[in-house]
């Protein structure tokens, strides 16, 4: 996979949980697909997550 920020190969989907929120109001997503770019050492998610995670975060009390 080619890396968005700096545009070499390498970089490498990885399953990572997330937590959004504090105390009473966390929120834990397991399975997210996060962007792993050896060379620069960034992580990012990709436009189709974000949009998902704002999907589950809107729709969480529902989906418990």
């Amino acid at each position: 996979m080619i890396c968005d920020l700096c545009g070499k190969d390498g970089a490498r989907v990885r399953r990572m949980a997330r937590t959004y929120g504090k105390g009473k109001g966390l929120f834990l997503i397991e399975n997210v697909p996060v962007v792993r770019c050896p060379d620069c050492g960034e992580s990012y998610l990709t436009a189709t997550t974000l949009h998902e995670i704002e999907r589950l975060k809107l729709h969480r009390r529902s989906l418990a």
